[in-house]
């Protein structure tokens, strides 16, 4: 055995669980045999898909937290609650709005996608003698299939957008400020999708599928896939994931000696990097990514939640949150709402049974500081593009906020870096917890703007010309020196590494937007082909 042991920052990350009254009992939750989540959080609230009579209904209830009970607020919640009940059939998936937490979407069995905002004055003398339950109205309705909707998703930097997945095996993306019709139609899937993802800066969409297939959208082109390979071989669930800005894909699913595996793929060209046997246990697993470089898997019917660091195309097993009660469903709080003077690095929700359990993932420090070390920029509720400038083809980086001090800057690079020994803290006043950032007046603006594509697509059928360029395929990343003995000339070199490593994303950056237009553009004309000789 190794006398030496990898350097990581996240090596003691363990898993807290809630005191029981931290969290909501009574949860009457949905007895749907579909593979889905069943929770899903906003930096405010959570909904739950609720086991309701009469046709679908689904719970929202202010988010609570692992370290506190909720103010006001019972533990145990009344037999009649509040519900968002305007679906006819089961609810079989919701999904909040990352630039507003109070905006949620829903989809069911009715083929309806519906959207919901939430006042705070809704929970108001909740469970008080003179508390009467109101349920909640949509303050939209969408007719998205005459078919059941398995998933809705909002896009991650352009506002008012959502993705829904339907029983028809297709993905239609909708402006919800003109729900009359479908922007964008996203076909060629075989059977039933399983799930779907944006990349971070919402020009791709991946898809898992019952037939065995990844594959990979334009979601503005629509139509069919511009990448498909085989994924897992059993055709139980499938989960799909985007590793952040990494350019990679991480997939979940079975062997066809149904082995649950987790499976790590390049953006580009949608080729296998690495594919690990996680056990033999039933249940669907549910993949999370942290931008810490930390991807979290919890299976459905299972006690514990494993998590892996990713580094050099390699995930080394940190340690595993383990718990006698199996989760049924499970979601993770988007990052700007953790509590940074904890050292929260994730916070997932789990249900299990009847009740909802907040779960922090604490790195265990004693510090009165700011460790900005173990937190990178997260994603901001600031959104970087309005629905028609997306759809009209225009690309941003997506927004991000400093969990120091509030501040929203353009996501130009990655802020993520491999684990390395911590760093000594630096002296600077402790910030107080909070749930979301604090309002900033005026965003920072970093030097470069260069949106992160993250795809390399080549046509599988003829190269595609490129212009002339002395740039790897592979990404390069340029290391400022470690030892320099002038504090000055350090930071000059650093300043001068980031300024290259930009100019290198920008140059990739192009060649691979030309490479997506030839791609569309030869996906239309076979459309058009086989158009001509059906006729």
């Amino acid at each position: 055995m190794s006398r030496f042991v990898r350097a990581s920052k996240y090596r003691h990350v363990f898993g807290q669980a809630a005191k029981k009254e931290h969290g909501y009992d009574n949860v009457k939750v949905s007895g749907s045999a579909w593979d889905t989540n069943l929770v899903s959080a906003s930096g405010r609230y959570i909904s739950v898909n609720w086991n309701a009579s009469g046709g679908g209904a689904f719970a929202i209830l202010p988010l609570p937290s692992p370290f506190a009970a909720v103010p006001n607020f019972p533990h145990k919640l009344p037999d009649v609650i509040p519900l968002a009940r305007s679906h006819t059939a089961p609810v079989l998936d919701t999904d909040w709005s990352p630039h507003n937490d109070s905006i949620v979407a829903s989809g069911g069995e009715d083929g309806k996608v519906m959207i919901w905002k939430v006042e705070s004055s809704a929970f108001e003398d909740w469970g008080q003698d003179h508390w009467v339950p109101e349920d909640f109205d949509p303050v939209a309705r969408i007719d998205a299939s005459p078919r059941k909707i398995g998933q809705v998703l909002f896009h991650p930097t352009a506002s008012n957008v959502l993705a829904s997945a339907s029983s028809e095996h297709t993905v239609k993306l909708w402006d919800l400020a003109d729900t009359d019709r479908p922007r964008s139609v996203l076909t060629g899937h075989s059977d039933t999708i399983q799930c779907l993802a944006f990349n971070p800066t919402g020009t791709l969409i991946a898809t898992t599928c019952r037939d065995k297939k990844l594959r990979l959208f334009d979601p503005r082109v629509g139509g069919e896939a511009v990448r498909i390979t085989e994924a897992h071989g059993g055709i139980k669930g499938a989960r799909v994931v985007w590793m952040g800005d990494l350019d990679k894909i991480a997939t979940t699913g079975f062997s066809k000696m149904s082995d649950r595996q987790v499976s790590i793929w390049e953006a580009g060209g949608l080729g296998n990097v690495k594919t690990i046997t996680i056990d033999q246990s039933a249940g669907v697993v549910m993949p999370f990514w942290s931008d810490n470089g930390i991807l979290f898997l919890a299976g459905k019917g299972d006690g514990n939640i494993r998590y892996y660091e990713y580094e050099s195309d390699l995930l080394f097993a940190l340690a595993e949150h383990k718990s006698p009660d199996p989760q049924r469903g499970i979601c993770f709080l988007p990052r700007r709402a953790l509590n940074v003077s904890d050292c929260e690095i994730a916070r997932a929700y789990k249900v299990s049974g009847s009740s909802v359990e907040p779960i922090a993932f604490i790195v265990p420090r004693k510090a009165d500081s700011f460790q900005s070390d173990i937190y990178p920029a997260a994603a901001s509720s600031e959104s970087s593009l309005s629905a028609s400038e997306f759809f009209a083809g225009k690309t941003a980086p997506l927004k991000l906020v400093s969990l120091e001090n509030g501040a929203v800057f353009n996501g130009a690079q990655s802020t993520f870096t491999p684990s390395a020994p911590a760093p000594a803290p630096t002296h600077v006043p402790a910030p107080t917890a909070f749930s979301a950032p604090p309002p900033v007046t005026k965003a920072v603006t970093m030097p470069t703007h260069v949106p992160q594509t993250p795809v390399l697509l080549r046509s599988e059928s003829a190269p595609v010309p490129r212009p002339a360029s002395p740039i790897s395929e592979s990404p390069v990343i340029l290391t400022p020196p470690t030892q320099v003995d002038d504090e000055g000339k350090t930071t000059v070199l650093e300043a001068e590494v980031d300024r290259l490593n930009s100019e290198l994303r920008a140059a990739r950056e192009k060649i691979r937007n030309m490479e997506l237009q030839v791609e569309g553009l030869k996906a239309n004309a076979r459309k058009a082909a086989q158009a001509l000789m059906e006729a």
